[in-house]
């Protein structure tokens, strides 16, 4: 029981680091010590390095943070890194746990000052290392939700919500993990977008125009 416990600390722990590096700010460090949030919305996501840096930037961004969610709950969480026997009630819950980190290591990264991304990309990745099949849900609802509104953070906020629905209408095991897992995702999503909401409200929240559908011929 001791040594489940320290196992599942340690896999948290490792999934927290893992979520502070940061794909943007290691890009930019690689380009010169670019620093996009300095720049345009101060996001150090992958909307904010499209739109500052261009497609091959956020390419890399969007590539390294879906990855970090992966490798947390794909790899670290199942690793033994006490016991190789190492199992129990606690292990059910690792991936999640992992999950969870590894997204709050990006939100808030010990290296860069707690000053990390809104964890969309990240997200990404912990569900391919959860439930890949859950991830089709999330996707179509954010491709719809940003075709209707033409807001990348609100569809993001959508296609967060959407998560604890699938997990909640499938059989996914562990389900309880899970639906723990999307619940805190889908609460975290909101807060790291409340500067987006604030800004729909008041009109100055730029629109994705190659998306929306109501879009053309608008300024």
């Amino acid at each position: 029981m001791f040594s489940d416990v320290i196992d599942l600390i340690l896999k948290v722990l490792i999934s927290y680091l893992l979520g502070s590096v940061i794909g943007s700010l290691l890009v930019g460090r690689l380009r010169g010590g670019v620093d996009i949030r300095t720049m345009a919305s101060g996001n150090a996501g992958a909307t904010n390095a499209l739109r500052t840096q261009g497609k091959g930037f956020a390419f890399w961004v969007l590539l390294i943070d879906i990855a970090k969610g992966w490798l947390a709950t794909a790899v670290v969480a199942r690793l033994a890194f006490v016991d190789p026997l190492v199992g129990g009630p606690w292990q059910l819950w690792a991936a999640s746990l992992c999950g969870i980190a590894v997204m709050a290591g990006h939100i808030f990264p010990l290296w860069y000052g707690f000053r990390g991304g809104k964890g969309v990309a990240t997200l990404v990745g912990v569900i391919l290392g959860l439930q890949p099949a859950l991830l089709l849900p999330v996707l179509v609802t954010w491709l719809l939700a940003a075709i209707l509104f033409g807001y990348v953070g609100l569809a993001s906020i959508i296609a967060a919500a959407s998560l604890p629905i699938a997990v909640a209408m499938t059989s996914a095991e562990p389900h309880v993990p899970l639906l723990t897992f999307a619940v805190v995702a889908f609460v975290a999503i909101v807060l790291t977008h409340r500067k987006n909401i604030a800004r729909m409200r008041s009109g100055t929240e730029p629109r994705a125009r190659r998306l929306w559908l109501f879009g053309k011929g608008r300024a």
